[in-house]
């Protein structure tokens, strides 16, 4: 337990972003395992939640809550679960996402 106030401060602090960061995690892992279970079952419906799982893994990268690595890492293993299971049900492969200009650059080119 806490001793200070500076510690009992800290230790609120950590349990707020604690709770926050779960439901951002919680969500991630549910559109992931939902992506991966419907590709098993109905290939064809995968190619909307492919680009809303992707979006989802963005979010959480820009909340600090996974490390962008991590995100491209499980981006590129939905990608190939949704292309592998649209290329057994005959259905066209799921568009690649294109990759975004960083914000800094775009603002140097413009001046």
């Amino acid at each position: 337990m806490a001793n200070t106030k500076q510690a009992k401060k800290r230790a609120g602090q950590s349990e707020k972003r604690r709770a926050r960061n779960r439901s951002v995690v919680t969500r991630v892992r549910n559109v992931v395992k939902n992506l991966r279970k419907t590709a098993e079952t109905e290939a064809a419906k995968v190619g909307g939640m492919l680009s809303n799982a992707m979006s989802e893994l963005d979010v959480a990268v820009r909340k600090g809550v996974l490390h962008k690595k991590t995100a491209s890492r499980l981006k590129s293993r939905i990608a190939k679960t949704t292309n592998k299971a649209a290329k057994a049900a005959g259905a066209p492969p799921a568009a690649k996402a294109a990759p975004k200009a960083p914000k800094a650059k775009a603002a140097k080119k413009a001046k």
